[in-house]
C-alpha cells in the first residue's frame, strides 16, 4: 500500500509511461518537481496544455506544426521535386541541423514492425505515394534507420515507389548499423545525405 498521496502516486505512474522512464526515475521526478521553488510544475503544466492544443500534423508531410502547412512544405525557396523520408519529426530535425538539404519531407510515423502491430495502415504510405503520384517529385530519398524494420520499410517502400517512375535513393552507409538519425552527428549526416545511393 503506498503512502505517498494520490496525486504524487497518480504523476509518478504518469512519468514512468514515457519511454525511457523507469518507475525510479518517475518518482525523482515528481519529488523533483515538489521541491522546486520556480513554479516549473506550473510551467510544465502550461507546456503540455499548450502541446496539445497548438500542434497539429501538417497536412502535406505530416511533420509536427502550429501552422498547416508547415513552414518548409509552404517555402517556396525548397526544392519540392525532392521527397526526404523519415521516421519520425526528430529524424527530420536532425536532418535540418545539418543545414544542406534544401527539399521537402514526409515522415512516416513509425516503421513496419508487425511484431509490434505497425503494419503499412498505420503509417503514413498511402499519402506518400499520393504525393509522389500528383507529380513534381523527380527523387524520393529513404532515410528510414539503419535498423531490421527500417530496412525492411525502405524495401517495401522501393517497391511501392518505383512503378511511379520515380528515383529513389537511399541515405548512404555513414550511419552505424542499429543506429537512430536524431544521435547522428552533423558530419556523418552529411556524409550520408551526399552519398546516397539508387534503390
Amino acid at each position: 500500500m503506498s503512502t505517498a498521496p494520490a496525486a504524487v502516486t497518480r504523476l509518478i505512474e504518469a512519468f514512468a509511461q514515457l519511454p525511457g522512464i523507469g518507475h525510479k526515475t518517475a518518482a525523482r521526478l515528481t519529488f523533483f518537481l515538489l521541491r522546486n521553488r520556480l513554479d516549473l510544475a506550473v510551467h510544465l503544466a502550461e507546456a503540455l496544455r499548450e502541446l496539445k492544443e497548438r500542434t497539429r500534423f501538417c497536412s502535406i508531410c505530416y511533420n509536427i506544426t502550429e501552422e498547416d502547412p508547415c513552414p518548409i512544405c509552404s517555402d517556396p525557396g525548397r526544392d519540392h521535386s525532392l521527397i526526404c523520408v523519415v521516421e519520425e519529426p526528430l529524424d527530420m530535425l536532425a536532418i535540418e541541423q545539418v543545414g544542406t538539404y534544401k527539399g521537402v519531407y514526409h515522415v512516416l510515423h513509425g516503421v513496419l514492425a508487425p511484431s509490434e502491430g505497425i503494419f503499412v495502415e498505420n503509417l503514413r504510405i498511402s499519402e506518400l505515394l499520393t504525393r509522389v503520384r500528383s507529380g513534381g517529385v523527380r527523387e524520393v530519398i529513404l532515410a528510414t534507420n539503419p535498423t531490421g524494420e527500417g530496412d525492411w520499410t525502405a524495401s517495401y517502400l522501393v517497391h511501392q515507389l518505383r512503378p511511379l517512375g520515380v528515383r529513389v535513393t537511399r541515405l548512404g552507409r555513414g550511419l552505424p548499423m542499429g543506429g537512430d538519425l536524431e544521435y547522428a552527428d552533423v558530419v556523418t549526416l552529411t556524409r550520408a545525405l551526399e552519398g546516397r545511393e539508387e534503390m
